[in-house]
């Protein structure tokens, strides 16, 4: 048995969380926020036989996808944004996977 922790963007969750629950993953969904652009994102909680893996795996790479997004430059040494601040593209998306072994798995 295997925790899936996956970390997706907030725009793919919807439809990312509708295919695994259609193929009968079960799936918990955390609101979740990232240190590096501060914006919200959801983690995922997935429970699973190994021999599923690559099927999950497969879902979560067809629904969340990776998309360029412009981020003011923090080049103000801590103080406040200024609106001259140069942009940056950041790509954004796409999940993070952590595959945890599970010793014990009961539902009560």
């Amino acid at each position: 048995m295997k925790l899936v922790i996956a970390v997706i963007n907030n725009d793919d969750s919807r439809t990312a969380i509708n295919a695994l629950t259609g193929r009968e993953f079960f799936v918990t969904q955390l609101s979740t926020t990232g240190g590096f652009l501060m914006v919200g994102n959801t983690t995922l909680l997935i429970g699973t036989d190994e021999e599923r893996l690559p099927e999950l795996k497969e879902v979560l790479k067809q629904y969340c996808r990776t998309r360029v997004k412009s981020n003011p430059s923090v080049a103000s040494l801590g103080r406040s944004v200024l609106a001259e601040s140069v942009e940056e593209n950041v790509t954004i998306g796409g999940a993070v996977i952590f595959e945890l072994s599970v010793d014990n798995f009961e539902k009560i």
